[in-house]
């Protein structure tokens, strides 16, 4: 089975298991260190795709991705903000409920948009979300904490939003450096200095959220629009 791997197919496995050691460190409360894994996880995520447009993926690769995606990017990010904001839930039952109903459904939303990745794959765009925005969201939040009646429709929103036929852009070799810059920053600097590092994290992910469709629709019109008068 070893044979069937390739070198970015290595590297989504670390992916995983860096999202599962996150899982571990959120389950010993020390919740710092396991979104700084989740980081490190995207960084893999972003890695294992460079690698694999240079080099090729491994017969196994397509199947190994969702999986490990599924471990560093949906259920270790749940359960940090989960852990997080446990201790400050009222005692009432309706909030343990309410929160672990959306929690639940952007797990749904996740399965469903990395299982069906590979079918929907397009070259220029990502139809739908991807699922590390909602984990780059969760992992900020757990920096900042905001009420808890803040969170939960900006998870129902992006889990909605990765189950969508929306595009977004798929960032070039220079956005993926000022994102990797944010992160490298965030996990470092943690909540140092006013949470500067994940403010510009959080702002960077809400240009890309709302700006990304927009652009993309504009750049399709000014294509149609050259290929009219061409």
């Amino acid at each position: 089975m070893i044979k069937l791997l390739s070198v970015a197919d290595i590297v989504t496995l670390l992916n995983a298991m860096l999202g599962f050691l996150a899982l571990l460190f959120v389950f010993s409360y020390q919740l710092n260190l396991a979104a700084s894994l989740i980081l490190l996880g995207l960084l893999a995520d972003g890695l294992d795709g460079m690698i694999a447009r240079r080099l090729g993926t491994g017969q196994i690769g397509r199947y190994i991705e969702p999986i490990a995606d599924m471990i560093s990017l949906s259920v270790s990010p749940l359960a940090l903000i989960y852990i997080v904001y446990y201790d400050s839930f009222s005692p009432k039952f309706s909030v343990h409920l309410i929160f672990g109903f959306v929690l639940v459904f952007s797990l749904v939303c996740s399965v469903i948009r990395l299982s069906s990745f590979p079918l929907l794959k397009q070259e220029q765009f990502f139809v739908g979300l991807p699922t590390s925005a909602s984990a780059i969201f969760l992992v900020v939040a757990s920096y900042l904490r905001p009420v808890i009646w803040v969170i939960l429709p900006v998870i129902v929103i992006l889990s909605l939003a990765m189950i969508s036929s929306i595009p977004f852009p798929k960032p070039r070799l220079k956005v993926n450096l000022i994102t990797t810059v944010f992160i490298v920053a965030a996990m470092i600097l943690d909540g140092m200095y006013f949470n500067i590092a994940p403010l510009l994290l959080l702002a960077g992910l809400i240009v890309y959220i709302v700006i990304g469709p927009f652009y993309l629709y504009r750049k399709k019109k000014k294509g149609q629009q050259n290929r009219t008068y061409s």
